[in-house]
């Protein structure tokens, strides 16, 4: 036990962390890291070999902390340094923790991109810094060789010097290291590299690998499992860098397009989930070579793995029958996370690797959703944050460090592509981006693989190779929202037939009209039933979100983020015009990409944050929109643009929105039976 600091004592302050503490003169730098909980990343136990601790020295007069710090205030450079800085190099400035130690008031900064073996970081990860404090640590030991006079087994020997070097108490070691722990030994002249998992502080410490020697590099992978995509990012568990990053398409999209088709696939077929379970881990697999091969590693360097999915693909990728998440209740089979051995679900690295599970909040608001918790973390702010990952099922989460609650909102397919009439999933050729002239009624786009607008010079060059094959969600959304600004339709999705009579682009189809969006090959209308099933789409939403702000006592929220791959590519503007999301501040609204696979990231680098979202996940109030009296009444108002009731005046201060009006008659127009026909619509939406 550490003696109590004294008041003279040097005071060092660790950045960026912020924690500080006073330790006696000739304390290393590293032991008052430790001492303070600051991840200072060493695998060679202080022998200034690994060159993983290096810090640097921040020189001046830091009035907030009270702090004079000066390299005067640290060790002078030893010989151990400068053998390392020989033979290795060492950066101008840095230092190593582990002979450095500490002479006075000291600001140290343990530097973000110190690794050795650097790796860029992919573009397709953010590059946000995580404190580090893996479940993993790679330790360094030299073990006394056989003695005759000393029968101690080898391992029992290597835990002896684990225990001596590094502090542990005890130590457990995994049963596949029994048979070679003495070729392993012998072949690093009885000094090696342990890799000791410990994830709970409560647990016992275990040895799940060793090498011959020093190892200096460890990763983990972090994999969000979408039902359209599954993205994986490698990562070094000694540095945080994202050393590769790779996706593929869920494979599971043979067996149906969206969830529920899943779970009908699983039940009407005996080998259903056997199949499905099988083709993701195949995917999980081939991603795992991908990234090994982009990042210069082996399988075998992998020895932690963190996996996050909605509450299907939860299930399927452990090999738990869905089933039940197909009707009420939406019984999860298991809500807490989950750890295991990777090879216990048949994901194949080093042979003791690990595999953490974030937990699912509820049966359709799954661990994907509590990852984009974790990431964006509404529990850790005073202010009012909406998170919504907009798919066929949105998971919508609201709240602040005061309270959090989340629901599930059935809204199809539709921003997929999935029943429009020129829809499609997001893919070269697709519209994405829409603009109408509210006088002329002239549209022009942009399609995905080309930055030219459909008016400008080029842009029949540019698309050669693809054509206009269609729209995807982030223009779907768009050219609906545009219409609504045109006077195309009007307040409550109807098309203005008699706007024909001004532009050809309205046409009439059958008893309701369309609107032209590209007429070449093939042929982009917007119908009066695309309308309605955005219209649809966007309500269940809207209601959901209405719901959850009723439970919180708000009447506004004041910051919204879109989450997923689909979340990237809508423009706030046009989804508060659609009424997909309420009022705010348009500068509040942002889109934050992959955030489940950025939660992750944080789950596998920290174990801490594993604790937090554990924490978290239990005090989220889940809200069941199906069962809730208000759903429909919500669900009428949002069938309006933006919505029949609440106002939008944040949105008002960009966008000059249509005076209310009344429905066109019924007739040649299409105008609906208001009413009675959303009041259908919304019963269908909540079962």
């Amino acid at each position: 036990m550490n003696p109590p600091p004294n008041i003279t004592d040097p005071l060092v302050l660790f950045m960026p962390s912020g924690k500080r503490g006073r330790f006696p003169k000739g304390t290393p730098v590293l032991d008052a890291a430790r001492q303070l909980g600051v991840y200072v990343e060493s695998v060679c136990g202080g022998r200034a070999t690994c060159g993983r601790c290096q810090i640097e020295v921040q020189e001046g007069q830091f009035a907030k902390h009270k702090i004079t710090s000066s390299l005067d205030h640290i060790s002078p450079v030893g010989p151990k340094e400068e053998r390392y800085d020989r033979v290795r190099g060492l950066p101008e400035g840095r230092r190593l923790s582990c002979s450095a130690t500490i002479e006075g008031d000291l600001v140290v900064d343990v530097p973000q991109d110190t690794v050795i073996n650097a790796q860029v970081v992919r573009k397709d990860a953010d590059t946000r810094h995580i404190e580090r404090m893996p479940a993993v640590q790679l330790c360094y030991v030299e073990v006394e060789e056989p003695d005759m006079h000393k029968p101690l087994g080898d391992l029992d020997r290597l835990k002896a010097a684990l225990v001596r070097d590094w502090g542990f108490d005890t130590l457990d070691a995994d049963f596949h290291l029994h048979a070679d722990i003495q070729r392993l030994l012998r072949e690093g002249n009885w000094a090696v590299t342990a890799a000791i998992h410990r994830d709970r502080d409560t647990e016992r410490p275990r040895i799940i690998a060793v090498w011959p020697g020093l190892k200096n590099e460890a990763y983990g992978i972090a994999c969000d499992i979408g039902s359209t995509t599954i993205a994986m990012h490698m990562v070094s568990l000694l540095s945080g860098r994202v050393a590769a990053s790779a996706g593929v398409s869920n494979p599971q999209i043979r067996f149906g397009e969206d969830l529920m088709s899943r779970v009908s696939y699983v039940m009407m077929n005996p080998d259903g989930r056997e199949a499905m379970t099988k083709a993701v881990r195949q995917a999980v697999s081939e991603l795992v070579d991908k990234v090994c091969a982009q990042g210069n590693a082996h399988r075998e360097d992998i020895l932690d793995s963190v996996f996050v999915g909605n509450p299907i693909m939860h299930h399927l990728f452990l090999g738990i029958d869905p089933t039940e998440l197909g009707g009420a209740p939406f019984a999860l089979a298991v809500s807490d996370a989950v750890s295991c051995r990777a090879d216990d679900i048949g994901v194949e690295l080093n042979r003791g690797a690990r595999t953490y599970l974030l937990p699912c909040i509820a049966g359709h608001v799954g661990a994907d959703a509590a990852a984009v918790t974790l990431a964006e973390g509404p529990h850790r702010q005073d202010r009012m944050m909406l998170i919504v990952d907009v798919g066929t099922n949105a998971e919508i989460v609201l709240g602040s460090s005061k309270r959090v609650v989340a629901a599930s909102s059935p809204t199809g397919p539709a921003f997929e592509g999935a029943e429009i009439s020129g829809g499609q999933r997001a893919a070269p050729g697709a519209i994405e981006r829409v603009r109408i002239d509210p006088q002329t009624l002239e549209p022009r786009f942009r399609v995905i693989g080309s930055e030219l607008w459909s008016d400008e010079p080029g842009f029949a060059d540019a698309v050669s190779g693809t054509g206009v094959s269609g729209i995807c969600g982030s223009g779907i959304i768009e050219v609906i929202a545009e219409m609504f600004l045109a006077g195309i339709i009007s307040e409550d999705g109807v098309v203005d037939g008699a706007l024909a009579a001004k532009s050809p682009r309205i046409v009439q189809t059958g008893r309701t009209f369309g609107y032209v969006l590209s007429d070449g090959e093939p042929r982009i209308t917007i119908t009066q039933n695309d309308v309605r099933a955005i219209q649809l789409a966007k309500s269940a939403l809207y209601a959901g979100t209405r719901l959850l702000m009723e439970k919180m006592g708000a009447d506004r929220v004041d910051a919204i983020r879109f989450a997923g791959a689909f979340g990237s590519f809508i423009d706030p503007k046009y989804a508060m015009v659609l009424g997909l999301i309420p009022d705010c501040d348009l500068d509040a609204v942002s889109a934050v990409g992959n955030a489940a696979g950025t939660g992750a990231r944080m789950a596998l680098l920290n174990r801490s944050h594993r604790r937090e979202i554990e924490d978290t996940v239990r005090r989220i109030e889940k809200i069941e929109t199906a069962i809730e009296p208000r759903f429909q009444e919500h669900f009428v108002n949002a069938m309006a643009l933006p919505n029949k009731v609440d106002a939008f005046p944040n949105l008002a201060r960009h966008v000059a929105l249509p005076e209310r009006t009344q429905s066109p008659d019924s007739g040649a127009s299409g105008a609906p039976r208001r009413r009675s026909r959303e009041e259908r619509a919304a019963r269908r939406s909540r079962s």
